[in-house]
């Protein structure tokens, strides 16, 4: 059951923090969010020595973790999500965000096929069946360039509570705990709960 929750709210990972000015549930502005990047983002890091302390050695095989990229072709995709779905689309044509949530990230997707159209739920879900281990993120746009799909895309995981790679660059650059975790958790107290 979603449950809204006052401390895990929608925030820009700045210095400035604070919620987005747009609101990203509507596609121009979450394409504008994903195509668009801001400097000064504190998760906007490649910094081998700070990503080392939050990143597993497999993960750093990559450091496109704020905005990133992946192509497919058009057949190399309906393989891909026939393979992950258990679904026989055909050959996919069209890829349609249906609903977003307040950081952007895709909830209901369409996926329109020769063989079947479907709306996908649930942001794990989508990101399980458009790569092989799961995509960064549903924070996502979708484009067509001939016989090749682009998925571009903004962030790494669900989009909810502390980026730890934001958290790991606020620390090296000295912020407190405290600071990092209201920061990232507004309007939260911390409080002693053993002896």
């Amino acid at each position: 059951q979603n449950r809204d929750y006052s401390y895990l709210s929608p925030l820009r990972d700045n210095p400035a923090g604070g919620r987005y000015t747009a609101d990203l549930t509507q596609e121009a502005n979450a394409r504008s969010f994903i195509l668009n990047p801001q400097s000064g983002d504190y998760c906007n890091c490649n910094d081998p020595e700070i990503l080392s302390q939050v990143l597993n050695n497999f993960d750093r095989s990559t450091t496109d973790f704020y905005r990133w990229e992946q192509r497919y072709t058009v057949e190399g995709l309906s393989e891909l999500v026939a393979r992950r779905s258990g679904h026989d689309f055909g050959i996919i044509l069209e890829l349609n965000p249906i609903k977003r949530g307040p950081s952007g990230r895709i909830y209901e997707l369409e996926i329109v096929g020769t063989n079947l159209r479907m709306i996908v739920g649930k942001e794990l879900t989508i990101r399980r069946w458009l790569s092989e281990s799961h995509l960064r993120s549903s924070a996502f746009v979708v484009d067509r360039d001939g016989d090749n799909f682009i998925i571009r895309g903004a962030g790494w995981g669900h989009g909810v509570g502390l980026c730890q790679i934001g958290a790991a660059v606020m620390g090296a650059r000295g912020i407190s705990y405290r600071e990092i975790l209201a920061h990232y958790y507004p309007g939260s107290k911390l409080s002693k709960v053993y002896n």
